[in-house]
């Protein structure tokens, strides 16, 4: 796996720590798909659509391919039939928690600054993700 990652990943273009973790995390669903798995736990497909109705079954796939590639989340399979997965964070993922944790944070209170001086929640404004389901996921 950990070649698959470097060759996804265009290591020569990396300068630093901080591109490398936005390599990983970077992209419109990674940490809305990360955000929902850290905050409610294990998931099969069919429920994260759900939380992320916007995003395509494509790219939750391949999304979710690439977390798995990349250590961040665990892809488990059950010898049923029909087949059922699961998937959850790993260690490396659920270390990413409280930097996300910090991003909301961060987010609301910009918003609230600059965004929706009058007062309106970040889930009734065009600004917010595609589905709400991180503004209103935690309430700190």
């Amino acid at each position: 796996m950990a070649n698959e990652v470097k060759d996804r990943i265009d290591l020569m273009a990396i300068n630093c720590e901080k591109e490398l973790t936005l390599a990983l995390i970077g992209g419109k669903w990674k940490l809305i798909i990360l955000w929902h798995l850290g905050l409610e736990g294990t998931k099969r497909f069919s429920e994260l659509k759900k939380l992320i109705p916007h995003i395509t079954q494509k790219m939750l796939t391949n999304q979710l391919r690439e977390l798995e590639e990349d250590h961040l989340v665990f892809r488990k399979i059950y010898p049923e039939v029909p087949p059922r997965v699961e998937y959850s964070l790993t260690d490396h993922g659920e270390s990413l928690m409280p930097i996300l944790k910090m991003m909301y944070n961060w987010g609301k209170d910009y918003g609230e600054q600059f965004i929706w001086k009058d007062g309106r929640a970040c889930q009734e404004s065009k600004l917010a993700d595609a589905n709400g389901q991180i503004c209103k996921s935690i309430q700190n």
